[in-house]
């Protein structure tokens, strides 16, 4: 387990203000007319960080899931706001993929296994924007939270199955 969660030295509780404050920090940096939603949970049973919508360019952020994601992964949520800038960072990676309506397209009629390696290339799409702009999120911690975000997908290439 990396223990880098001191980075800015906050308390457990972030508020909604804080979580817009990286919201607006992070569309800064881009040139970007993307809506930014924050909400509490994912009204399924996944515990979804954030989810992208193509149809109307807008992210949606579950502050309670990223909070439960950031306690599973460090035993603590001392991170948090760190945490949350790299799930964020994540889907405007998404939002900023060229290649992502054109891979979500062929997702229907791929069979499983291409499925699976059409689902890792979208990840990996969007990990890589995200490394861009997270210049100042310390590198060990990005690479942590990527491995285990892409975990699922290499098992599914891997057993040609899809991921949950």
């Amino acid at each position: 387990m990396i223990q880098i969660c001191f980075l800015r030295g906050e308390s457990e509780k972030v508020t909604k203000e804080r979580y817009q404050q990286i919201v607006d920090e992070l569309l800064g940096r881009l040139d970007s007319e993307l809506n930014v939603i924050l909400e509490r949970t994912f009204p399924g049973k996944r515990l979804v960080g954030g989810k992208y919508s193509m149809s109307t360019h807008s992210i949606t952020m579950f502050t309670d899931n990223v909070t439960e994601q950031c306690f599973r992964m460090y035993g603590k949520a001392e991170c948090l706001p760190e945490y949350f800038r790299v799930v964020l960072a994540h889907e405007l990676g998404h939002a900023h993929d060229k290649e992502l309506e054109v891979l979500a397209g062929r997702l229907d009629e791929a069979d499983i296994e291409e499925r699976s390696r059409l689902m890792l290339r979208i990840e990996e799409n969007a990990w890589k924007f995200a490394r861009t702009i997270l210049y100042d999120v310390a590198p060990a911690f990005l690479k942590e939270i990527e491995r285990q975000s892409l975990a699922p997908y290499y098992k599914a290439v891997e057993e040609e199955s899809v991921p949950a």
